[in-house]
C-alpha cells in the first residue's frame, strides 16, 4: 500500500504501523525528542497506529503555547 510521510510516497506492506512508515522515511528517531507524527487533519498519532491505502503522516515540531501561555494559566489583573 502506499502511504505519504511528509508528502513523499512510500511503498509498505498492509499490517505495517506508523513507526513502520517512520522507519521506511528515516524519521522515526527525531519522534518524541523534537518532534511528533500527526496525520493530514492535524491528530497526533501513536507508533502503534493502523495504516491505511493514501494516509498522510507529518512530521512536525510541536506548535508552541501562544505568547504569554508558557506553562501557567495568567491571572487577570482585575482578580480579586
Amino acid at each position: 500500500m502506499k502511504i505519504f510521510v511528509n508528502d513523499s510516497p512510500f511503498d509498505l506492506l498492509p499490517g505495517m504501523t506508523v513507526k513502520h512508515a517512520l522507519m521506511a522515511a528515516g524519521l522515526l528517531k527525531e519522534i518524541g525528542i523534537s518532534k511528533e507524527p500527526y496525520d493530514e487533519w492535524g491528530n497526533e498519532l501513536g507508533l502503534g497506529g493502523a495504516l491505511s491505502e493514501g494516509m498522510k503522516i507529518y512530521v512536525e515540531a510541536p506548535n508552541p503555547l501562544p505568547a504569554g501561555k508558557a506553562g501557567r494559566h495568567q491571572i487577570p489583573n482585575n482578580f480579586q
